[in-house]
């Protein structure tokens, strides 16, 4: 890529607020710009990584010291362009709400339902933003002429959060996410490193406070403190990156969660504020909003490939996906909530298959039978 020049005639002001202008028209929330220094950031990575609460993310580990210098990351950068993407589907169910939140925490309830989590009821959001985030990058050089740079969507060694936070973007929750005072934190987050001097955002201060209804509200605590998140007791880990055996002892706490979990976002206050995204490809997509565990059950292999098909739900796999659901419909048989001909055919399902099934799935459904009896 072609190093940037730059001009002493250019008017940076004049050039942010076209970008801004630029990054709204391509349906981002907020663009900021960050400098590259990372160095109060990484020993606190550090600590993390050693205390092993990245559990099997090993590339979280291989890949550290890029994730402190994004000069080595990318050389020549010396600015980042950070975005935010709000996700939360345009339906008219989320238009006519009161507070949406409600309608998902309700979900908390229903114990034969599915529950998804919302930025993975659409379209791959690492295709959208990258597209979008390319076509940016490409207008900037159309604009002011050849420079360096590189995109990332959540697909690289990135401090995205600190970055975003240091751009003014948000500010870091206890619950380790990005807060921002006017969408709170339903949005995802991009980069683009660039060798342009832009002008550095100032970042913002925390707005938090004393709260800590995301820390109280964690169904297995893996927030074990403010701005501590444990990733081997967090649902998301465990639905998502975790490829083996889920531990026993956190099985009952994941309910009918079967990929991700929004609880600490939906707790938040903050998310009063989330703002309806303007895009359709995070419209939800093969009833993944409503869908019973039955439902979701009932999929063989070349549905879950052909439905999933450009859904990051793809990548965690078939097995994981039915090792999932089979935790789900365990809780839903020791669930109160769930009505005794509901839980019959639940376990009817799950009889079916045991013989046909892969050596760790047939040990969440032998887990998931034992707990009607409880």
């Amino acid at each position: 890529m072609s190093q940037f020049h730059p001009s002493n005639s250019i008017d940076w002001i004049n050039q942010i607020d076209w970008l801004r202008d630029e990054a709204r028209a391509l349906d981002f929330g907020d663009i900021r710009v960050s400098d590259t220094d990372l160095s109060q950031a990484g020993p606190k990575l550090r600590e993390w990584l050693a205390a092993g609460c990245h559990g099997d993310m090993n590339y979280m580990s291989q890949h550290a010291h890029l994730r402190e210098d994004p000069q080595q990351l990318h050389p020549g950068t010396i600015r980042v362009l950070t975005v935010r993407m709000d996700y939360l589907p345009n339906t008219p169910e989320m238009r006519s709400a009161l507070d949406w939140r409600q309608n998902e925490m309700q979900k908390w309830e229903g114990g034969d339902q599915a529950i998804v989590a919302m930025y993975a009821r659409g379209r791959d959001y690492h295709k959208v933003l990258r597209h979008r985030l390319q076509t940016l990058a490409e207008k900037i050089q159309n604009k002011i002429g050849s420079y360096g740079y590189r995109v990332f969507v959540d697909s690289g060694p990135v401090m995205e959060v600190e970055l975003a936070h240091k751009s003014g973007l948000g500010w870091r929750g206890k619950h380790t996410l990005l807060l921002n005072r006017e969408a709170g934190s339903m949005f995802f987050l991009g980069e683009i490193y660039v060798d342009i001097p832009f002008p550095v955002d100032p970042p913002i201060t925390s707005h938090c406070g004393e709260c800590t209804a995301c820390m109280d509200v964690c169904p297995t605590k893996a927030i074990t403190a403010p701005y501590q998140l444990d990733s081997r007791r967090c649902i998301s880990y465990l639905t998502i990156e975790h490829r083996g055996s889920i531990p026993v002892e956190l099985r009952p706490l994941m309910a009918n969660r079967i990929y991700g979990c929004d609880d600490c976002q939906l707790i938040c206050p903050w998310n009063k504020f989330a703002q309806l995204s303007a895009v359709p490809d995070f419209l939800p997509r093969h009833g993944l909003d409503q869908s019973s565990l039955l439902d979701l059950w009932s999929w063989g292999e070349k549905d879950f490939l052909s439905r999933h098909e450009g859904s990051p739900i793809r990548r965690i796999g078939y097995k994981a996906w039915r090792r999932n659901l089979a935790v789900g419909m365990g809780n839903a048989l020791r669930s109160t909530s769930v009505l005794e001909q509901d839980k019959d055919a639940i376990e009817q399902a799950l009889q079916k298959v045991l013989p046909f099934e892969s050596d760790m799935v047939k040990e969440h459904i032998l887990w998931a039978l034992e707990q009607k009896s409880i």
